[in-house]
């Protein structure tokens, strides 16, 4: 993306930030209710270590939750893309636990698998599987049919065309997927944390709001924040990595 785009988006930003700051200083609401912007960066400042020590285990449950959800996701794609049977078989059920509460589920997930990392890895996963398997199968169903017919008339087997045109041809569903799925990841660890955990953003908000800190709580959402905006990023360079192609197809 050209740094120019941005420029909208940041404007508006500043903007909100600086209607934030004239309200909170005109002291219609108390600090311990709404800090300004500059006392929420202070105060995370001043309190970064504690918030770097928490972000880490946040961050590891996220990446290992989303590699799993990536693993399911994509095997539930190929399984489905196979059979008819299976779609008609699997899809309700997808479409279903997705429609199950995650302030229900998580607290019983926790109460399974203890207060380690596996509930949180877990869940992540559960709250990022679906769009990254939907796209997928979507993608598949977009390949061209006379570029299949002709990979069959030259002798390619099915596994071949899937390898050497179906995933190509999904790649870029995928990867559109994976960016809505991305700013879910880190949202469905914290909320892992908040139902058991002994570290992480979850714990820490939750500490810092029981001890009425609103400015620290601020400052861990804009730690999580960060860290999803950062990943979100880490999918396009991962995209222009993978897709050589559609990147010689803008120039052109």
């Amino acid at each position: 993306m050209r740094p120019g785009r941005w420029l909208p988006s940041l404007a508006l930003v500043a903007l909100l930030v600086a209607a934030w700051q004239l309200y909170a200083a005109s002291g219609a609401l108390g600090d311990d209710v709404l800090p300004g912007p500059s006392r929420v960066l202070s105060q995370g400042w001043e309190h970064r270590a504690t918030l770097l020590d928490n972000a880490l285990p946040t961050l590891r449950a996220t990446l290992a939750g989303f590699a799993l959800s990536l693993t399911v996701g994509f095997a539930l794609s190929v399984l489905i893309d196979l059979s008819g049977v299976l779609r008609r078989a699997l899809m309700p059920v997808l479409i279903v636990s997705q429609t199950l509460p995650l302030i229900a589920i998580a607290p019983l997930v926790v109460l399974w698998f203890g207060f380690d990392l596996l509930p949180k890895v877990l869940l992540v996963a559960f709250v990022t599987f679906f769009p990254i398997t939907v796209a997928l199968v979507e993608g598949y169903g977009a390949t061209d049919r006379d570029s299949q017919a002709l990979l069959r008339s030259m002798g390619a087997g099915r596994w071949r065309i899937f390898r050497t045109l179906r995933v190509p041809t999904a790649l870029p569903y995928f990867f559109a997927g994976l960016r809505i799925a991305i700013t879910y990841a880190v949202v469905g660890a914290i909320f892992a944390e908040y139902a058991g955990a002994t570290e992480g953003l979850g714990i820490y908000m939750q500490n810092a709001k029981n001890s009425f800190r609103t400015d620290l709580v601020l400052a861990a959402v804009g730690v999580s924040a960060a860290l999803t905006l950062a990943l979100f990023a880490l999918t396009y360079a991962v995209e222009r990595l993978a897709t050589p192609w559609a990147r010689k197809g803008e120039r052109t």
